[in-house]
Formats: C-alpha cells, structure tokens, sequence
C-alpha cells in the first residue's frame, strides 16, 4: 500500500523532503521515457499530453494514494479516474512501475490482444477505474463514484485528472454542479492546464479564462500551481483534503522532458519517428 500522512502543510512544515523529490523526479523521467518508448513501438498516441501529465501521476501514485497493486480491487482503495484518456500511456506506465503488472507489457500498447489499448480499458488493465472514450466524461463518472463513497460510508477519496481542452464540454460543467450540490468533500479534480488541444490552443479554440472563477461560481474550491514542481502538487493534493469538491488547476507544458516537443502541437496525437526517439532518449537519459 502507497498511502503516506505527512504533517499538514498548514503548519508550515514540509510535506516532501528534497530526497523524496529527487525520488519523484527519477519515478517520472523513467515514466517518461516509457511513455516514448512504447508509442514509438505501437506507431500512434499521444505524446504531448501524456508527458504533460506524468508529474501528476506520479506525485499521485507514489505519495498520495491509498492504493495496492496486489489487490487492485482492494474496496478500502482511493480511486483515480483518468478522464483525458488518450494520455493512458503516462498511467500505463506509473501502474507499472508500481507493480500492476510487467513492464515488458508496455511494448504491447495498441495491439488488438494487449490489455493496453489506445484508451483505458477497466476491462482489461489492472489498476484502471473507468473506460474511457469521448472526453469530458470523467468528471461526470467521479462524481458518482464519490456519491457512492458517501452513500456506503467509505472513506475513500475520488482523484479524476482531466485536461483542460475536455473542458469545452457542456457535460464537464453539468457534473461541476453536481458535485457541488452533493458537497461531494471527498472528490479532487485535476486539470492538465497544459493550453493545448488537438486543434490548436485552448484560448484560440474556445476561450477558457476566466478559468479558475468558473469553477469558483459553480462552488468549488480552486487552487493553481505549477504541475511540474512535486511540493506544489503534492502540497495542494493534502489541502484539497480539507473540504471540498476541490479543483487543482495544475499549469503544464505539452511535451514535458523533451526540448522539441514542449509546447510543439504536432506531437499531440503523433508518434515519435525512431530518430526522434534517440535525441528525446539522449535528453532524458543524459
């Protein structure tokens, strides 16, 4: 089990050491390189907001969640619900190097027999919460797995990690009001506030901002921070447990640890070519 209570950041101590950290740090280069690695392999995916994420993941799934590979159906489990389902490649990943299953697996991502296809499947992979398909239905599948927690008297809590191009959809902002009409406490969403989707950036394609007062005006908590910075993401992961529904609005670069691929919208539902693998590999590898 990964659950770890550290003191409350309100009392000014330090949720993380520097050495866990730099743990941190080395759990998510190695994520990432197997994020290029096995979508390179399967030829397709999407790069660029599956490297936006790792950070998160990672913070989440080695420091924050109530979890156990052994037994990924455990009832007393937090549940993380990845509703930017196409960036599957960066959860793939951190539940294999948590121990859901073999790392030698990840070069199977895509194939018609694997357990990891291009989108979660909770069918198929352990450790997956939800199947995912169309965006902007994640939040909407949190809030009645949260209201379930309620309504059975569990104390687990619902983390659903959403980008911020999803949140064009009118079903995102129904669910937002939902969970705050249930005061849903023990539901945290992130968003991926990487200002980039498939057809361009986000303020160009719909305008987002004022971001953070729409969430705000629906009656949710709200925190920013950058979400490549592991004390912040895992500072506001233990304030959002003081009441809620809580948002953490996590501001991010597509294409994270790769120099030509940050911020580079060609690389959100594009593969890396072989060559572009090795300098990515030279970058990430030293």
């Amino acid at each position: 089990m990964e659950k770890k209570d550290n003191k409350d950041p309100l009392l000014g101590i330090s949720l993380v050491s520097p050495e866990e950290v730099k743990k941190l740090e080395e759990i998510a280069r190695r994520i990432r390189i197997a994020v290029l690695k096995m979508t390179t392999k399967a030829g397709s995916g999407h790069p660029g907001g599956s490297l936006s994420c790792v950070d998160i993941i990672t913070a989440l799934y080695f420091k924050i969640l109530r979890h156990d590979p052994k037994n990924p159906k455990w009832e007393e489990r937090d549940r993380f619900i990845l509703s930017k389902g196409h960036s599957a490649p960066a959860l793939y990943a951190a539940l294999a190097e948590a121990g859901y299953f073999d790392k030698e697996i990840l070069m199977t991502l895509r194939r018609p027999w694997s357990i990891l296809q291009g989108h979660t499947d909770m069918t198929r992979t352990p450790g997956v919460e939800m199947s995912a398909g169309s965006l902007g239905q994640g939040l909407s599948f949190a809030v009645g797995v949260a209201l379930a927690g309620k309504l059975d008297k569990k104390d687990y809590r619902v983390y659903v990690l959403m980008s911020d191009g999803e949140c064009d959809e009118g079903q995102v902002w129904e669910a937002a009001m939902a969970a705050s009409h249930y005061s849903l406490d023990n539901l945290i969403a992130i968003i991926d506030r990487n200002k980039q989707q498939i057809d361009g950036w986000t303020e160009e394609v719909m305008t987002l901002e004022p971001f953070k007062d729409k969430w705000v005006a629906f009656g949710w908590r709200v925190m920013e921070i950058d979400g490549h910075n592991f004390k912040e993401i895992i500072e506001a992961l233990h304030k959002a447990r003081e009441g809620g529904p809580t948002v953490i609005i996590a501001h991010t670069v597509k294409g994270k640890g790769v120099s030509f691929m940050e911020n580079n919208l060609e690389y959100h539902g594009r593969a890396l070519r072989e060559d572009e693998l090795r300098e990515a590999l030279r970058e990430l590898e030293g």
